[in-house]
C-alpha cells in the first residue's frame, strides 16, 4: 500500500496547486516478442526492458519527481528502480497498482485464446471491460483499486510530481475513468501504450485530470512538463 515512509523533496505542499502525474508502463519483457498476456505472473525485464529503465532513470534526473510508486510486480518495480537510485526517492510499492488477473489467458498469444476458449475471446474482443477472460479479474475491480490509489497519490501527500509505474492494461482502464471515457473503451481510446512510456496527466485545482502527453519519451533530455 502507498505510505507515508518515503523521501520527499517539498515538505510543504500548497494542496491547492496542479500536480503532474506520470503514468508508465514497465519495460520490455521476453512475453513481448510473441505479444503474450502477462497478467499476474512474475514476468522479468528482458535486456531491452533493462535498457528503458536505465533511460528512464536518466529521465528522471531532471524531472523534479518528488515520489515514486510501482506496482509490486518485479518488471515494474525494475523498470522504477533506477530512477529511484538516481533521484534518491524511495521506491513506494502498492500492491493496488498490479496487472490485471487475465486468468485462463495469462502467457497466452490472442490467437491462442481464440482456438482454446473461442466463445469467451469473442465476447471479450466485443465488449473487454464487461467480459473478462476466462477466470480473470473484473476490470471493475481493477478500475476501483486503481482509481482508490490515485485518489491517494493526488491528495497532496505526495508532492506535486510523481512517478507511477505499473501495466499497460491496468493503465488504460484506470486512465479513462481519470479522464471520464466509458472505461469499456480502454481498447479503442488507447490503443497502443508503450514499454517505459505512457501518459503524461494534469491534476488541477478543481480536482480534474487532464492529458498532457501520450506516448512521449521519456530518457535524457527529452520534455520533463
Amino acid at each position: 500500500m502507498i505510505v507515508k515512509a518515503y523521501r520527499r523533496r517539498v515538505t510543504d505542499l500548497v494542496h491547492d496547486q496542479p500536480m503532474t502525474v506520470f503514468l508508465v508502463r514497465h519495460g520490455e519483457t521476453p512475453r513481448h516478442a510473441e505479444n503474450r498476456y502477462a497478467g499476474r505472473a512474475d514476468v522479468p525485464l528482458n535486456d531491452h526492458g533493462h535498457a528503458q529503465a536505465a533511460a528512464l532513470g536518466e529521465w528522471a534526473v531532471n524531472a523534479g519527481l518528488t515520489a515514486i510508486a510501482s506496482s509490486t510486480l518485479t518488471r515494474a518495480r525494475d523498470t522504477a528502480e533506477p530512477a529511484a537510485r538516481k533521484t534518491g526517492l524511495q521506491m513506494v510499492v502498492d500492491d493496488r497498482l498490479v496487472e490485471l488477473d487475465f486468468g485462463a489467458g495469462d502467457g497466452l498469444t490472442a490467437a491462442e485464446m481464440r482456438q482454446r476458449f473461442p466463445r469467451e475471446w469473442a465476447a471479450f474482443e466485443a465488449d473487454p471491460y464487461a467480459n473478462p477472460l476466462p477466470g480473470g479479474e473484473p476490470p471493475a475491480d481493477a478500475c476501483a483499486r486503481g482509481r482508490a490509489a490515485f485518489d491517494d497519490l493526488s491528495s497532496g501527500r505526495f508532492g506535486d510530481r510523481v512517478l507511477v509505474v505499473a501495466h499497460g492494461t491496468f493503465l488504460r482502464i484506470v486512465l479513462c475513468d481519470l479522464l471520464g471515457v466509458p472505461p469499456c473503451h480502454y481498447r479503442r481510446a488507447f490503443p497502443v501504450i508503450r514499454n517505459a512510456t505512457g501518459a503524461v496527466l494534469r491534476h488541477n485545482r478543481a480536482g480534474h485530470w487532464g492529458l498532457v502527453a501520450w506516448n512521449p519519451p521519456l530518457v535524457a533530455g527529452a520534455d520533463t512538463w
